[in-house]
């Protein structure tokens, strides 16, 4: 049993109240934008149990290595054919998102 109160939302922009749950509009908000949990089985579908960057197979056994890249950063860009997405072993996405971090911090240290 769920003893937890709800507290009531605040009024929309046009000042009237919707009456909904924070529950009831957060589905509501899943529904409208889509399926956005599958886009992970979509990518390794699509693109194969391989690394992009380093040519790595996967299998069944060893396939939780296996991340989701988002080329251009926006993880709710997920185009149904897959060209925002590449498959990285858990390695290279690490390194794909330490470069920029590493090139800021030696731009730093020749100044």
């Amino acid at each position: 049993m769920n003893t937890r109160r709800r507290r009531p939302l605040r009024k929309g922009p046009q000042g009237k109240d919707s009456g909904k749950s924070v529950e009831e509009i957060v589905r509501e908000l899943r529904r409208q934008s889509g399926p956005a949990v599958g886009y992970r089985e979509m990518s390794l579908k699509v693109n194969g149990l391989i690394c992009a960057k380093c040519g790595r197979e996967f299998d069944f056994k060893d396939r939780h290595l296996l991340t989701v890249h988002h080329k251009d950063g926006n993880h709710l860009n997920n185009p149904p054919d897959g060209s925002n997405w590449e498959n990285l072993c858990v390695y290279c996405h690490e390194d794909e998102h330490s470069r920029g971090l590493l090139g800021d911090f030696l731009k730093k240290k020749d100044i």
